[in-house]
């Protein structure tokens, strides 16, 4: 059993080691591996989504989050955006009706789950097709977060674009 938790966990391993990538000049390892899907035209950055603060709170072991969204996002709030990002189905089937959109690729399960405000829960109003590229959604902006949570984002009526 351990020989294949290791074997899986090299997957995650990136081939510029830390201590080369600082004497190099080259990319940070996170940058190396992590990199958002790119903005569609006329769409919102994750850069912008990931300006939110998040405030943590631990209680009997459990984290809460709330989001502290800056002005820009909440001119945002109950506008329709375009998003770029990776699908992580919620549904079972090859099509999506609820999905989460995430800005970075899911490419290993062992890599630290994504903070609230790299991925956005949607509700198309079409289902969408499961795929492992990027998907360009448009739907409405829905800030939440005021529950604790953990989720930042929805979009609502959306559509696969």
């Amino acid at each position: 059993m351990q020989k294949g938790w290791i074997i899986a966990g090299l997957c995650c391993v990136s081939v510029v080691s830390a201590a080369d990538a600082q004497q190099s000049g080259a990319l940070k390892p996170y940058e190396q591996v992590w990199k958002p899907a790119a903005t569609p035209p006329g769409g919102i950055a994750w850069s912008v989504l990931e300006s939110t603060k998040e405030i943590q709170r631990i209680e009997n072991g459990v984290i809460y989050s709330k989001p502290v969204f800056p002005k820009a996002i909440k001119a945002l709030a109950g506008k329709k955006i375009k998003v770029n990002g990776y699908m992580l189905p919620l549904e079972n089937g090859v099509r999506q009706s609820r999905f989460v959109l995430l800005a970075y690729p899911p490419d290993c399960p062992f890599h630290l789950n994504p903070s609230p405000m790299q991925f956005i829960e949607v509700r198309a109003v079409t289902p969408v097709a499961m795929r492992d590229d990027v998907n360009t959604i448009e739907g409405t902006l829905v800030l939440t977060g005021d529950d604790e949570g953990g989720i930042f984002y929805k979009l609502v009526n959306s559509k696969e674009l």
